[in-house]
């Protein structure tokens, strides 16, 4: 009897132990090291190679794509000025836009 309620012990004190390492690791899963700057210009850089790529494929004649380049260059903008939020907004939404205009 005595081997049961170790084993119910270790049991009750690793569950909570387990559950408490998953959330801090979901916790810390985000962009934790990337600074809003970096963000900006990563981003910025992989929106304009998505909107190069769909203006080859011969979407650049639909309203999303101009909506998209639009963002982009008001996006580049807001990085000169250091409005860090604001650029990452608009490069978000201006790679809605490109996505869009491919459907």
């Amino acid at each position: 009897m005595k081997n049961f309620q170790t084993k119910r012990y270790i049991c009750h004190r690793t569950i909570p132990a387990l559950l408490a390492a998953v959330i801090l690791l979901a916790a810390c899963s985000g962009n934790v090291g990337t600074r809003p700057s970096d963000e900006c210009a990563q981003g910025r850089d992989i929106a304009n190679q998505e909107l190069q790529d769909a203006k080859i494929k011969g979407f650049s004649g639909t309203i999303a794509w101009s909506k998209a380049a639009s963002l982009l260059t008001a996006a580049e903008i807001q990085r000169q000025l250091e409005r860090y939020p604001s650029c990452i907004d608009k490069v978000r939404r201006a790679r809605l836009y490109i996505r869009e205009s491919q459907r």
